[in-house]
């Protein structure tokens, strides 16, 4: 049984199956979905991926981990920020009930 479900969304919308119902996502896949509304929602990201201050970009991180970190489904001090390629980024963080879970943004 699932602790936690939640509709799947991609591109801003519900995904729907072939009857078009929406379809679901649970436990680790539903955090990290959270995880990535969340951070979309707080503006920061956008802040980060238009900064050029190297300072100040590290500060924006750090603003980010700490509010992913809110999530009490996450085991405190795991959350790491990645920069993969300018404008993208890797967020890993580690769940308490199932592992760790990865989220591109």
């Amino acid at each position: 049984m699932s602790l936690y479900i939640d509709l799947l969304i991609t591109l801003n919308d519900l995904t729907l199956d072939a009857s078009n119902q929406p379809l679901l996502i649970d436990d680790r896949a539903s955090i990290a979905q959270d995880i990535a509304h969340m951070i979309r929602d707080s503006g920061l990201l956008v802040t980060l991926v238009g900064e050029r201050n190297r300072y100040r970009q590290a500060d924006c991180i750090q603003q980010l981990e700490l509010l992913v970190e809110t999530d009490e489904r996450l085991v405190p001090g795991t959350t790491r920020f990645i920069k993969q390629e300018p404008g993208q980024y890797l967020v890993t963080a580690k769940t308490v009930e199932f592992g760790s879970i990865e989220v591109v943004l």
